[in-house]
């Protein structure tokens, strides 16, 4: 097995994605092919050591940035990073390709290099979303801001798989985000979807209002891009700021910093759970190839975690899973008058 991984892609890039490549070898039983600067990742990697047969390097030219518009990007920066990566995944030269770079480049790139799932009309970010019984799966995270009923229901079986294959959850209760529980509430968009999914086999249990979000009341959680974008960044800022709250009113008195020491390991386990580099990266559900988006300012331990789960989602034939699920609905379940 061979994971592709962008080591342009990032704010850190270079540096931190080596090192998390490097450290990724002893979490994973595959090999790393690295696409970027020759001479930048090899100094980087004279740094660690490691065994240089499990790590390739492609040498390519170009890198796309952050503020380069994604489709112009994709077509003109032939000899990117992300571009190559991309092209190898869609030959078969690597089973999984992971990177940090430019959201909408990575998801124009995997739409015109790697195709679509035939069947899905649009792909979709799936994240997963820490919650206080564990962990759920949020779809989609930030792809597509406006959605039809179709969109939600893809997005709502991709989602499902997701948590069934790498989270383990057997039958994971799936449930639309909205601003009430009853099923008359939301726009036309999101009532129209609920009926939808009230008809499909899925294990839909309804609404789910934010405040229940992070409660882990449902493993999937579904919404159109622009909403989940908004509920995962939301749920970052609130949970740094509650991690520097809590810090900063223990360090205020002796009292409480003896008490900060002594609940020192359950608040680490509290920070770890609300931590992102945690799991590393979100996969773009729908993609005909595995490709995980990583944030933006990932440092070595999220791309570490981004390469373990890559790893997963092909070891559990995700892609191709996704594939014959949607192959098997029938008109009734999903609309298919949308031209592929």
């Amino acid at each position: 097995m061979k994971i592709g991984f962008d080591a342009m892609g990032g704010d850190h890039a270079p540096v931190e994605n080596v090192k998390g490549a490097v450290e990724s070898l002893e979490m994973i039983s595959g090999d790393i092919v690295l696409y970027g600067d020759e001479s930048m990742i090899r100094n980087e990697l004279s740094k660690y050591k490691h065994d240089s047969a499990r790590i390739e390097i492609v040498h390519t030219t170009e890198v796309i940035e952050n503020d380069d518009k994604p489709v112009k990007a994709i077509k003109s920066k032939s000899d990117s990073s992300m571009v190559v990566g991309l092209k190898a995944l869609r030959k078969g030269d690597v089973d999984a390709f992971v990177s940090a770079g430019n959201t909408g480049a990575l998801l124009a790139g995997g739409l015109f290099k790697v195709g679509r799932i035939k069947g899905i009309d649009r792909p979709a970010i799936c994240t997963i979303y820490p919650t206080m019984e564990g962990a759920s799966v949020l779809v989609d995270a930030g792809a597509n801001a406006e959605c039809k009923p179709r969109n939600l229901i893809e997005f709502a079986y991709m989602g499902s798989m997701y948590a069934e294959k790498i989270l383990g959850i057997e039958n994971p209760r799936v449930a639309l985000v909205n601003i009430g529980a009853e099923e008359t509430k939301g726009t036309p968009l999101y009532i129209e979807t609920h009926q939808l999914l009230k008809q499909t086999e899925l294990n839909f249990v309804g609404n789910v209002e934010g405040r229940d979000v992070p409660t882990g009341k449902v493993d999937v959680i579904v919404a159109d891009g622009f909403t989940g974008n908004i509920i995962l960044k939301l749920t970052e800022g609130v949970a740094l700021s509650l991690v520097k709250g809590l810090k900063r009113e223990i360090m205020k008195n002796t009292i409480g910093k003896i008490g900060g020491l002594l609940l020192k390991k359950n608040l680490g386990d509290f920070k770890k759970m609300l931590d992102y580099t945690e799991y590393g990266g979100a996969p773009l559900l729908g993609i005909n190839g595995l490709v995980v988006k990583a944030h933006g300012s990932s440092n070595a331990k999220a791309f570490k975690n981004a390469i373990k789960y890559a790893q997963l989602g092909v070891q559990t034939n995700l892609v191709n899973e996704i594939k014959l699920k949607i192959s098997g609905l029938t008109s009734d379940e999903i609309d298919s008058d949308v031209s592929e």
